[in-house]
């Protein structure tokens, strides 16, 4: 049976200053192909958090994801705050987060098969980079 598209997410977000100037980013990947890039965010979101742009470009990418057709997603993230939240590992002790991680867990569980893994900066640099492309052209 067909799983239908699958996906690979690298999110990622930022802010100068916390908060302060901040913007997102998010490449989504053909899970089968990781070298096919299917959409891009790349944003200035106003005056936030770190952690609330890490949740806004979370939020990107799997709406990125869904306009694609996606069906089973992985995500990577270099916030470990997010992911270990979405584990549930981590509470949300922050009331401003509070509506985004239920946001971000409301299209999670539109997908038919989910991964969600912290990964290390360096291994985040493309989303990365476009956080720090929107930022550069403030």
């Amino acid at each position: 049976m067909d799983k239908g598209l699958a996906v690979v997410i690298y999110c990622d977000g930022g802010s100068r200053g916390n908060p302060g100037p901040a913007a997102i980013g998010a490449v989504v990947y053909d899970a089968i192909d990781l070298s096919k890039v299917l959409a891009c965010v790349s944003e200035c979101i106003g005056v936030a958090t770190n952690n609330v742009a890490e949740y806004r470009a979370l939020i990107a990418g799997l709406v990125a994801a869904k306009e694609q057709g996606a069906r089973c997603v992985s995500v990577r993230a270099d916030s470990e705050l997010v992911v270990r939240q979405l584990e549930g590992r981590y509470k949300v002790k922050n009331a401003g987060l509070r509506p985004l991680f239920e946001e971000a867990r409301e299209l999670l569980r539109e997908f038919d098969e989910v991964d969600i893994a912290h990964v290390r900066r360096e291994d985040n640099v493309d989303a990365d980079a476009l956080v720090n492309a929107a930022l550069d052209a403030l």
